[in-house]
């Protein structure tokens, strides 16, 4: 998940020289900062360290990430798409959408196909929750890393 990978690179921040990285990953950007130039801290715990997510401006401070991010999570996690192509929301168009908002899914349910050199691949809920989000069109073409669905984890 990608608060795992926040706290490697809260790790990296605190035991480097660097006193301020921009990261964008899972469709979420990031800057982390070191408040004050402290020294490095060798210890488990952070030292002055504030994270700040570009796309809602919440900022976590001190020691506390965890709780901020569990709040970020629950208001919805975006599912990307793992590769170019076309978006399709149902196997063919006369049958209904995989998923639509307000769909109940369930991790490894298939959301949606993506057509990518004439080859059909499903794409799963990575977890369980409702959708509440459908950002692209059915038919249309979608990016590496492009949010499909936005789905509330319960």
């Amino acid at each position: 998940m990608w608060q795992d990978k926040l706290k490697e690179i809260i790790y990296i921040l605190e035991n480097s020289n660097v006193n301020e990285i921009e990261v964008s990953f899972w469709g979420k950007k990031f800057r982390v900062v070191k408040s004050g130039h402290s020294v490095m801290n060798n210890s488990s715990e952070p030292t002055n360290v504030q994270v700040q997510n570009l796309e809602t401006q919440s900022i976590v401070k001190d020691k506390s990430p965890d709780k901020e991010l569990t709040k970020t999570l629950s208001e919805g996690e975006d599912l990307l798409s793992p590769m170019p192509g076309t978006f399709y929301t149902s196997p063919t168009p006369d049958d209904p959408p995989f998923a639509k908002v307000g769909s109940k899914v369930s991790k490894g349910q298939t959301l949606c196909i993506i057509e990518a050199m004439k080859i059909m691949n499903e794409i799963e809920s990575e977890t369980n929750g409702i959708v509440t989000e459908v950002y692209i069109d059915d038919g249309s073409p979608v990016e590496y890393n492009q949010p499909l669905f936005k789905i509330n984890p319960s």
